[in-house]
């Protein structure tokens, strides 16, 4: 039996919305009852840090993502992690799509789905936008991770 519950957080690319999303949820669950990390659909960044927008944002809300690094969603994650939260509905997709168990697929939710339910929203892709995207994004995954931090803190006691 595992020692801590886990908690992946996927994207596209892995550099911009999930890296914000890993850093605000470690940010509000107990370290030692949790383990979260975040992956990419695609392997495009393999190693990289977060995009800079995305560190500037955390860093301005004292949140340092800055030594996380890219990696690409891997048919391992869909065994090991408890909950798999996507950031959109072709994210949703390419992770169905490479799941082969039931157990696995009921582990994979859209993230926005834990606010907003039945709503199907997806958490806009920022990267070719301005900063203000990178802004929007880290208050709507704020707010859903303070929400899903509460439910798994529960589900814990």
């Amino acid at each position: 039996m595992k020692d801590k519950t886990s908690i992946l957080m996927v994207c596209l690319g892995n550099i911009c919305r999930s890296p914000l999303a890993e850093g605000l949820m470690r940010s509000k669950l107990n370290f030692t009852k949790f383990n979260v990390d975040s992956a990419g659909t695609s392997g495009g960044h393999k190693g990289e840090a977060p995009d800079k927008r995305s560190i500037e944002i955390a860093a301005k809300n004292s949140l340092d993502i800055s030594q996380q690094r890219s990696r690409k969603l891997t048919v391992e994650d869909l065994e090991e992690f408890d909950y798999i939260y996507v950031m959109d509905s072709s994210n949703l997709t390419d992770v169905l799509g490479m799941t082969t168990t039931d157990s696995q697929r009921q582990k994979i939710r859209k993230i926005l789905d834990v606010s907003f339910p039945g709503e199907d929203l997806d958490v806009p892709d920022p990267y070719y936008g301005g900063d203000q995207g990178f802004v929007n994004i880290y208050k709507m995954l704020d707010q859903v991770t303070t929400s899903i931090g509460k439910e798994l803190e529960s589900k814990e006691n």
